[in-house]
């Protein structure tokens, strides 16, 4: 039997960062997968980023990932989101060459030192005294490992529905991973079922895109990595349109036809990525739903129809897409369907991503619950870490929410659990002021060099950055324009109120119609320093200028965040029993039985605790390290 210190199983976007963050930190890796033409498919839309996503792709990126770098070498339409509002919540997104990104990544992980690929399936796990020591495939052949990452999509179990038609699946085309199902099952795993769905892909020649609203990239537009020197030229728009009464009358009058709604899927589906179907019947009162139109790359016909995904029979598939105006003369090349998959309830998993019942084992993608690329490739590269780091005897790695989007992510995952796909949101990041895309690097590189994911030039030009902008916020602050008829006048002439009293640069900043660009206006007062306008790095001057404007609120968010370390540094001790705290309600004593929180911050955060709740726990806690020391020493007794 081969034996390698980690197995990846499974090589979608999260098998394909768990891979490369094994093998880059000096562990020799295999990375297993059903088809290996298939690494880092797009198996639904074209796209890389979005609301929430982008800061997740941006963090990947600065602890030394890769989704980041092959989506700006394959992107061929870029767009800022959210972006006249404040860059909390700004988000970039990309819609990529579909198989250029396929084969980039696949090119990546191919000539990845100390990382071996194989085209097998993966039907049972090896496990020896509550560890898992390697896997077996399909043949038999066994595969040893000091750690397994299992990362399988939608292939657990996976069951495509079209119409009344059903066949197992992992995507279409593609044969599902049961036997792996069933073996997670007998482990004792607490297991669910998720459906999610993809849809029609259109014949570009056959639309008449004169009918649609076109959109092209943003013309300013930052790479998602700060190892990208320069984007592509290659661009491709986007195309809007809408669906019609007609496109509604023929989903009411059949809606019988759609699996979900004859109860033939028992998966649940997420709320806010709704079918076709869905959407028509809950919201009736709308009109009308949004279609949008994404060419799959630059050297194919296929065009991905965001807004048209359904279950239907290919029949009415087509009288759907032809009620749409531009697609009357349409051809479906592939058709929407919806698919069912096994998933394990997260709540299973330490924040290392390490399954609490199987030591050296580890989850990550679909496979805990979650929707989307970058959601998969983030979980995948924190596994893939750990996994590494356990292999090595090191520390694990863990971030906390007030860290990184990712570690929201983890956290919400293995402490609340999931009860529909979970999708990445802004407004799940209590802290998102101070977790942006713009200062991901900053806040992650230098973890990503602890780990040996970031090379030494790389983490200097970082530190260096740092320094500067604490360098820049300190001589803004220190240096002043006075009230005077010249600087009133400049400031007149800006749109900006004159000031009466002596105010810092660093202060005018805060000002919203005042700008970095627009401190230049006061180069040729007398004895002012020319070194204030030395630094030509936008990124730094990105930097200060937020620094500057949301100095308050960021600085009540990291009083927020010193006030949840106190909870976070609390540790619950391993096998404490809440069966014997007083005053716990059944139903939390079982969730907290269940879940096991490692600390009292993430106890806080399951469904349903109260701070009485809390509070019983510590208490308890208290009473238990006291009984551990023993009764304290009795007082010295005086003459």
């Amino acid at each position: 039997m081969k034996q390698f210190d980690v197995i990846v199983v499974g090589a979608g976007h999260a098998g394909c960062e768990a891979a490369l963050a094994a093998s880059r930190m000096g562990c020799e890796t295999l990375l297993l997968n059903i088809n290996l033409d298939s690494i880092a498919l797009m198996s639904c839309n074209p796209a890389i980023g979005g609301l929430a996503k982008g800061q997740l792709v941006k963090e990947i990126d600065a602890l030394g990932g890769e989704m980041g770098r092959v989506a700006d070498r394959t992107a061929v339409h870029f767009r800022i989101l959210n972006a006249s509002k404040g860059p909390a919540v700004q988000s970039s997104r990309v819609q990529c060459d579909k198989q250029l990104y396929r084969l980039t990544m696949k090119s990546i992980v191919e000539r990845q030192p100390r990382l071996h690929l194989h085209q097998t399936l993966i039907d049972r796990l090896l496990i020896e005294d509550g560890r898992v020591t390697g896997v077996v495939d399909h043949t038999g052949v066994c595969y040893g490992a000091r750690a397994v990452v299992i990362t399988p999509g939608t292939f657990l179990n996976g069951l495509i529905h079209v119409g009344t038609a059903h066949y197992s699946a992992g995507r279409a085309g593609e044969m599902a991973s049961l036997p792996l199902a069933q073996c997670l099952c007998d482990l004792g795993f607490e297991m669910g079922r998720m459906k999610t769905g993809t849809p029609p892909r259109l014949k570009a020649s056959t639309i008449d895109f004169s009918r649609l609203e076109r959109q092209d990239s943003d013309p300013a537009f930052e790479p998602f990595s700060l190892s990208t020197e320069r984007l592509g030229e290659n661009r491709l728009p986007s195309y809007f349109g809408y669906t019609t009464s007609e496109t509604h009358r023929l989903i009411r009058e059949n809606i019988q036809c759609s699996p979900l709604y004859s109860g033939a899927i028992k998966g649940v589906s997420a709320r806010y990525c709704p079918s076709l179907e869905d959407k028509v019947m809950r919201f009736a009162d709308r009109g009308h739903h949004p279609v949008v139109l994404e060419l799959e790359g630059l050297d194919t016909e296929e065009v991905y129809a965001k807004g048209l995904g359904n279950s239907l029979p290919l029949d009415l598939q087509e009288q759907i897409v032809h009620s749409v105006p531009g697609l009357e003369e349409a051809e479906i090349m592939r058709s929407a369907y919806a698919i069912e998959y096994d998933f394990v309830q997260p709540t299973q998993l330490h924040h290392t991503l390490e399954t609490k019942k199987i030591r050296g084992l580890y989850l990550a993608g679909q496979i805990n619950g979650t929707s989307g690329y970058e959601e998969a490739a983030a979980q995948g590269m924190w596994a893939g870490i750990n996994a590494a780091l356990a292999v090595q005897g090191r520390p694990p790695f863990v971030l906390d929410r007030s860290e990184a989007y990712m570690g929201v992510l983890i956290d919400d995952l293995v402490t609340q659990g999931v009860d529909e796909p979970y999708r990445m949101f802004t407004s799940r990041a209590e802290y998102r002021l101070i977790l942006r895309e713009d200062n991901a690097a900053l806040r992650l590189t230098p973890r990503g060099f602890e780990l040996g994911l970031i090379p030494p030039e790389h983490f200097g030009r970082i530190s260096d950055r740092i320094q500067r902008i604490s360098k820049g916020i300190k001589r803004l602050s220190s240096l002043r324009i006075y009230p005077g008829a010249d600087v009133n006048s400049k400031l007149e002439k800006k749109g900006s109120p004159a000031i009466k009293n002596p105010l810092s640069l660093f202060q005018l900043l805060k000002r919203t119609d005042f700008s970095w660009e627009d401190l230049d206006l006061f180069r040729d007062v007398p004895d002012f320093p020319e070194d204030v306008f030395a630094d030509s790095d936008r990124h730094v001057r990105k930097q200060i200028e937020i620094e500057a404007k949301y100095e308050g609120y960021i600085s009540r968010q990291r009083e927020a965040v010193a006030r949840m370390k106190n909870l976070e540094s609390r540790r619950i001790p391993e096998g404490f029993d809440y069966s014997a705290v007083p005053g716990l309600s059944n139903e939390l004593k079982m969730k907290l039985s269940r879940i096991e929180p490692e600390t009292l911050g993430q106890a806080r955060r399951i469904t349903g605790m109260t701070q009485a709740a809390l509070a019983a726990v510590l208490i308890m806690i208290k009473k238990r390290e006291q009984e551990m020391r023993g009764p304290a020493p009795a007082p010295p007794q005086s003459d």
